[in-house]
C-alpha cells in the first residue's frame, strides 16, 4: 500500500504510510460507540461501554491487516517497553491486560513485523517513529508532563539500545494535538516549561497565573535536539477541530483517538 492509496474515513495517513510501515492517526468516525463516544472511541478507561471500545479497536486493527493492536497502560511517564512477539497484542482487550503486559509505560518500541503499537491521546501529542535502517519502530504518548519526563528521549535511547537506531535516521510523525492558543496551564506548569526550554520559549502569558504552552512546538524542539532527521506534523488544533478528533479540553467525560504504527 502507498500513502496515496485511498483509506477510510476513519484513519489519516502520514506521509511516510506505506513506505515499509504503516504510520496512521484515527478521526472518530467509523465506530460503535455513541453519546458523548461518538463513534471510535479507543480508549476503554474513559466510561465507555467495553464492548463498543473493543469493537472499535478491532474495527481499525482489521482496517490495519493486523490481528489486534498493542496498547499500553499509560501514565504521562517516560518507561519504554519493548514489544516482543509474544507480547504482541497485549492490552488490547481493555486496561487490565495493559497493566498487567506494560504497567506505567508510555511508549512503546518493536522490530517485529506487523506488530501494531498505539498510543491513546485526546490532546497529547502522539509520537510515531520508524527505523528504516533497522527496520524498527516506536510510538510515544507526549502529554506535557511525559515531554518534561523526557519520554521521547527514551524511546530513541532504547530504540537505540535494542536495535543499534541512529536518530538521523529516523522519520518521526507529530500528530494531531492541543493547539498553542488552546492549551492554557497554570503557572508551575508554565514554569516547568520554561525550564526546560527557556522563558517563553514554548508558552506565553495568559490570565495571571497562568499561559499558553505549545505542547506541539516542545515536541518538534525535543525531536530537533535528538538529531532525529525527518519530522512530518499533522498541524491539527484537537480542541478546535472535535467534530475529528476527541479533546479532552473541549468535552469532558469524551473518547480517545489513536496513533498506530506498524512494521510491513
Amino acid at each position: 500500500m502507498t500513502a496515496a492509496t485511498s483509506v477510510p474515513p476513519s484513519l489519516r495517513p502520514f506521509g511516510f504510510d506505506g513506505t515499509g510501515v504503516r504510520a496512521v492517526v484515527t478521526t472518530r468516525h467509523g465506530g460503535v460507540s455513541t453519546g458523548v463516544y461518538d463513534s471510535l472511541n479507543l480508549g476503554d478507561h474513559v466510561g465507555d461501554d467495553p464492548a463498543a471500545v473493543l469493537e472499535n479497536r478491532t474495527r481499525v486493527a482489521r482496517l490495519l491487516g493486523v490481528p489486534a493492536l498493542t496498547v499500553a497502560d499509560q501514565q504521562h511517564g517516560a518507561r519504554v517497553a519493548q514489544v516482543t512477539a509474544e507480547l504482541a497484542g497485549r492490552g488490547m482487550s481493555g486496561v487490565a491486560d495493559a497493566v498487567a503486559a506494560f504497567e506505567g509505560t508510555d511508549a512503546l518500541v518493536t522490530d517485529v513485523p506487523g506488530v501494531a503499537l498505539g498510543t491513546l491521546v485526546a490532546d497529547c501529542a502522539p509520537v510515531l517513529l520508524w527505523d528504516p535502517v533497522h527496520r524498527a519502530v516506536g510510538a510515544a504518548h507526549c502529554g506535557r508532563p511525559g515531554v518534561v519526563a523526557g519520554v521521547l528521549a527514551a524511546t530513541t535511547a532504547t530504540m537505540t539500545r535494542l536495535y543499534g537506531t541512529d536518530p538521523a535516521d529516523l522519520v518521526a510523525g507529530v500528530g494531531p494535538c492541543v493547539g498553542a492558543d488552546s492549551y492554557e496551564v497554570g503557572r508551575a506548569e508554565a514554569d516547568a516549561f520554561d525550564a526546560l526550554f527557556g522563558p517563553g520559549v514554548h508558552t506565553r502569558p495568559s490570565r495571571p497565573g497562568h499561559a499558553y504552552a505549545d505542547l506541539r512546538g516542545a515536541v518538534r524542539q525535543q525531536l530537533a535536539d535528538l538529531g532525529v532527521g525527518t519530522v512530518e506534523v499533522m498541524d491539527t488544533d484537537t480542541r478546535t477541530s472535535t467534530d475529528t478528533f476527541f479533546s479532552d479540553r473541549a468535552a469532558r467525560p469524551c473518547g480517545r483517538f489513536m496513533a498506530v504504527v506498524v512494521l510491513a
